[in-house]
């Protein structure tokens, strides 16, 4: 072998290994501009969508709740009040009022937009009604079992999506306010609703006592992968804003790192998380919002040194690249489950707003870890 080809075949293996991500920077996928550039374009395409197509749902609705959360992370990203304006634009429309159902927890996740508006601006309306509702919660003996019968969801936390919803809701109301007691109803009900619905044995929540005994066809217990996104989803939004100090912040960590090591078991190869994680040869295609949220979680935890580094980011660099390639050319977000309390069907063409809103999550945090990095 001759000298000049050996030096073409060592720069053609660096080449690869740059591709790869196994020498040097991080991937092509994973790099900040790569990922702001995703982004945009999912951000842009779900606000072109809105404006043209109108609503699908409701906009104080639980779905269009949970996007405002990563349309915010994303605005502040951004830095561009074009996004701001679209949010409190939502705000005035409905004149900061929360849902119809006032303890039920889908009709106060549009608490999370309010308070965030209410960090930036300081406009006493945008949290008026909102504060109104919880200052009740607080009050209220929440002494029913979580037993899915006669209309516990309206109020109670029975189901494990409502720990995404309404926890954070009331952790950042706190930050809003300064006024501690938010947060600890938030704790309190969160022990409450995970005493119930969380396994011991699999660190995963059920999504609701129906699911108790269910099997998959494969035999195996029934854990919705969106469902336990949005469980690590909400840890991750309540965690951001609980004090150090706070005496069940230890327990929260211990609840996360658990969630995080059954879950980082449960990627498929396809880096996706399926409908299904127990059972996901039933539901072969890729599930993004599940996904996302994973993928949000894990990272912020790598983030704050509770995740390792080199255990967790190969996890979430997977997650992100199938995210990311499950992007249309235009900008919309596919492989989105529809709504649903189960595993379900999904393919290429399915959309929802709440899988972008985890999606720009999820972004927010890796463009963190990645200038950390960098």
């Amino acid at each position: 072998m001759n000298k000049k080809y050996n030096n073409r075949l060592i720069v053609f293996l660096v080449g690869i290994l740059l591709v790869s991500g196994v020498y040097g920077k991080s991937p092509k996928n994973t790099s900040p501009d790569s990922v702001m550039q995703y982004m945009k374009k999912v951000a842009d395409w779900q606000w072109h969508d809105i404006e043209t197509n109108g609503f699908k749902f409701e906009q104080k609705d639980w779905t269009n709740g949970a996007m405002y959360v990563g349309m915010a992370a994303w605005a502040k990203i951004a830095n561009d009040d074009i996004y701001y304006q679209k949010l409190i634009k939502i705000g005035n429309d409905n004149q900061w009022q929360i849902g119809k159902h006032r303890h039920f927890a889908d009709d106060y996740c549009i608490g999370q937009l309010y308070a965030l508006l209410y960090q930036k601006y300081k406009n006493p309306l945008y949290i008026a009604d909102f504060k109104l509702l919880a200052d009740t919660l607080v009050t209220l003996p929440h002494t029913e079992s979580l037993l899915w019968v006669n209309n516990i969801h309206l109020r109670e936390w029975a189901w494990c999506d409502a720990l995404f919803m309404a926890p954070p809701a009331l952790g950042f109301l706190t930050s809003a306010t300064g006024d501690q007691k938010y947060l600890d109803e938030a704790c309190k009900l969160w022990w409450k609703t995970s005493d119930y619905l969380y396994s011991k044995d699999q660190h995963l929540f059920f999504r609701d006592s129906r699911y108790f005994a269910q099997k998959e066809k494969n035999s195996k217990s029934v854990f919705w992968s969106r469902g336990n996104g949005w469980v690590m989803g909400g840890m991750v939004n309540l965690l951001k804003v609980m004090p150090a100090n706070h005496p069940d912040r230890a327990k929260f960590i211990n609840q996360f790192k658990q969630m995080a090591a059954a879950i980082s078991k449960l990627q498929t190869a396809d880096g996706t998380w399926h409908a299904s994680l127990l059972d996901p040869d039933s539901y072969p295609s890729k599930e993004t919002s599940g996904t996302g949220f994973f993928c949000y979680a894990l990272t912020w935890g790598i983030n704050q040194k509770i995740l390792s580094y080199k255990k967790y980011y190969p996890v979430v660099e997977k997650a992100w690249k199938a995210l990311s390639t499950s992007v249309h050319a235009d900008g919309k977000l596919g492989y989105v489950q529809p709504i649903g309390a189960a595993p379900e069907k999904v393919s290429a063409d399915n959309t929802e707003v709440y899988g972008v809103g985890a999606f720009l999550l999820a972004g927010t945090e890796l463009l963190k870890l990645n200038n950390a990095q960098h």
